[in-house]
């Protein structure tokens, strides 16, 4: 069995969740925590009761703890300096999104990647959730068709306080990179164009524009729509979004938290005006792991298993290419060609 000695790049509340999972490894060993604060990394050895050497400085760790596994916990404007850094001392990565704060940044980053031949992977969490694996599970049988549109709504009030109150775009930038990659994990599919609105309406406690409406091409054919407000009150979506999914011979479903639902044709009734349909629950097969924990199964089996891991750097960056494409596409008032 492979083992893995980590360094842990960053010490907030979101390591927390990371160590967590690392303690239940066998094959896994904390040799080193950094952070820009030692204060920070004192603090969090005290509190997981870690006895390991602090440090502020990435490459020092990585020398003289012969760490050869980095988890990035930090925040979204060091992602590419702590990556870089690691991949380039003979490190694989397993990181929090987004690879980072712009796209020229992140194709960076997987160009060091590839250069060095590491693994870097991306931490998507919310593909792992058993309602969305049995969703494109259904997909894939083509229970519904072919895949004409997928179309997502995300209607959330969140007083975060802090620097989301004051980014540009704190929906799209922060969080619809979910939704984005969701898309793209349930669809099959990539995005080729986008046309974005973005917009901060009335009552807004946010700073910048914290709504949106996108729309993308996909390049199989099919369209993604994407409606999102980061100030909505009451009524709210649940965080995986509202779905709906419209196939050649029906349509599914899914609004983020039960089991997803499905209504196709019944080809046993005449042809009418309206079709008959029949309707199913999407059966629930997935035993992997939810959230963070699923990920991170799936980040150690690639390297364990020499493959690519699901949220590689590699697949990463075309969600990355959703998100500043839409940025783009809202500023210029253009369509955007990705």
């Amino acid at each position: 069995m492979t083992s893995h000695k980590i360094v842990v790049a960053g010490c907030g509340s979101m390591s927390n969740t990371w160590l967590d999972y690392a303690e239940q490894r066998d094959n896994v060993e904390i040799v080193g925590l950094i952070d820009v604060s030692i204060d920070a990394a004192k603090a969090m050895a005290e509190r997981r009761d870690l006895q390991v050497p602090l440090f502020t400085e990435l490459s020092q760790a990585i020398s003289e703890t012969n760490a050869n596994l980095v988890f990035d916990v930090t925040i979204p404007a060091a992602h590419k300096q702590i990556v870089t850094t690691a991949l380039k001392a003979g490190c694989n990565v397993f990181g929090e999104k987004p690879m980072a704060e712009s796209l020229e940044d992140a194709r960076e980053v997987l160009k060091v990647a590839q250069e060095t031949g590491k693994k870097y992977s991306v931490m998507q969490n919310r593909r792992y959730n058993k309602q969305i694996r049995a969703l494109r599970a259904l997909l894939e049988s083509e229970a519904i068709g072919t895949i004409g549109s997928l179309h997502a709504d995300f209607f959330l009030g969140p007083h975060f306080g802090g620097f989301r109150d004051k980014m540009d775009s704190p929906l799209i930038v922060d969080m619809a990179i979910h939704t984005f990659d969701q898309a793209r994990f349930l669809s099959g599919s990539d995005a080729v164009s986008v046309y974005c609105h973005e917009f901060n309406p009335s009552g807004s406690w946010y700073k910048g524009n914290a709504s949106a409406i996108i729309i993308y091409e996909m390049n199989d054919g099919s369209v993604f729509s994407y409606r999102g407000s980061w100030c909505a009150e009451g009524l709210n979506t649940s965080w995986e979004s509202d779905w709906r999914i419209i196939g050649s011979n029906g349509t599914a479903c899914w609004n983020g938290s039960n089991t997803p639902i499905y209504e196709v044709v019944n080809h046993t009734q005449p042809i009418q005006f309206m079709s008959k349909t029949k309707s199913e629950t999407v059966p629930m097969n997935w035993e992997g792991k939810e959230g963070h924990w699923g990920g991170l199964d799936e980040m150690f089996a690639s390297i364990e298993e020499n493959r690519p891991a699901e949220t590689d750097c590699t697949d990463n960056i075309k969600s990355m290419e959703m998100v500043f494409g839409a940025l783009e596409s809202a500023k210029t008032g253009k369509k955007i060609i990705l």
